[in-house]
């Protein structure tokens, strides 16, 4: 749905409420004005000319910084190909639905053929350079090297330097690979998206263990290009404070996904930004059996979260945890507002705050389980709305 058939983006907009997440912070009655893209003035006064949400939530559009979900949209199944633009789109329409306003699709640059092969990362980056006039929500490019894929290093030079990716990580999941001879069912579900047999993928991984020296030489050269160029630089999957340790002194302040509660402390006491799946919030543990994203949350050892998998699950993540650890939903909306826009540099965004973008949610929260989104504006623009939020549109209009 777009803004059209309510308002022009140009028109202002001045919305009030009882539950109003403003930039100090509390969750009061308040109102905000939005014009031109943009929150122009915001007061803990409320009544007069608005639109009244009543007791429903007002609060940040959530910001994802790592999602890979739009893979099932791409390939549903395992050598189901999609069209890349329509899984895109259906995934742009789902993030708008939970309340996501700006999004960095986690895009795989890896050695190995199929969905996360450097042709297919290419294609996803130049569709979603294309598509952006499009898309409802604020949709950038996360880029995630595997440091084994040296011989593509050089693609991923180019997309740098024409300024084609958001964020760069670098992941290293090749002993993950070599592990997998003990793990038959995750080996035939990896060959089952890259295309190959069981033994040539074997095969592949045997012959990259073999000499490690040049790939962690060309992930050096990477990393420095991103740090020249002002990209944020994240390490995937930390195992111990010494390698994030190392990982930092190649400019990657964020640490997505630390294994354990030691190397997350290590990472926050150095100023590092640390990130934490939704899915591990939502289910109270790792799926890898790795840290627990709530006990991190709870001791200060995370800073922001992310989707990772499950889109549906960010929206959640605030509920959960504002009912797990204690936090507060203010505090614990940091996680998944200011906090990833601070850690991607996004200086106008993650607040309700004068002058900042108009990129906002608007919840029923009445069972914070499910929680459901009533109103979602992308840099002031009404980028979804249910029965209810067309409801209250309506109600003013009239």
């Amino acid at each position: 749905m777009t803004a059209a058939p309510f308002f022009s983006p140009t028109s202002p907009l001045t919305l009030c409420g009882r539950r109003m997440l403003l930039a100090d912070g509390e969750i009061a009655p308040g109102r905000l004005t939005l014009a031109e893209g943009r929150i122009v003035d915001t007061s803990r006064q409320i009544g007069g000319d608005a639109i009244d949400l009543g007791d429903l939530l007002v609060a940040p559009g959530l910001i994802d910084l790592h999602g890979d979900a739009f893979e099932r949209q791409v390939m549903p199944r395992p050598g189901v190909h999609f069209p890349v633009d329509l899984g895109l789109v259906d995934t742009d329409r789902q993030m708008a639905a939970l309340g996501i306003t700006t999004a960095a699709h986690g895009i795989t640059a890896s050695w190995e053929p199929g969905l996360r092969s450097l042709d297919a990362a290419e294609a996803l980056i130049l569709a979603i350079h294309a598509l952006k006039p499009r898309l409802m929500v604020d949709t950038r490019i996360h880029l995630r090297h595997e440091v084994a894929n040296a011989a593509g290093a050089a693609r991923v030079e180019a997309w740098l330097a024409g300024r084609l990716i958001d964020l760069l990580a670098l992941n290293d999941h090749l002993p993950d690979f070599v592990a997998m001879r003990a793990r038959p069912a995750k080996l035939a579900v990896v060959a089952g998206r890259s295309g190959l047999s069981t033994d040539e993928l074997l095969a592949r991984i045997d012959a990259l263990a073999a000499d490690r020296t040049e790939q962690w030489a060309a992930a050096r050269r990477l990393a420095a290009l991103a740090r020249d160029a002002g990209i944020p630089l994240l390490s995937h999957d930390d195992e111990t404070p010494e390698a994030r340790s190392t990982a930092r002194s190649l400019g990657a302040r964020i640490a997505e996904f630390p294994v354990d509660m030691a190397t997350a402390r290590a990472a926050v006491s150095a100023g590092d930004e640390v990130m934490v799946g939704a899915p591990n919030l939502l289910r109270g543990t790792s799926h890898a059996g790795r840290l627990d994203a709530r006990d991190a949350v709870a001791a200060g050892a995370a800073t922001l979260v992310a989707s990772d998998y499950s889109h549906a699950a960010l929206l959640s993540a605030p509920f959960v945890t504002a009912t797990t650890t204690g936090l507060g939903l203010a505090r614990a909306w940091s996680l998944v507002a200011a906090g990833p826009a601070r850690a991607a540099g996004l200086s106008d965004r993650g607040r309700l705050a004068p002058d900042l973008r108009a990129d906002l949610v608007v919840i029923d929260d009445a069972d914070p389980l499910v929680p459901r989104v009533a109103l979602t504006m992308a840099g002031g623009r009404l980028v979804h709305a249910d029965a209810t939020g067309i409801a209250l549109l309506t109600c003013q209009a009239s």
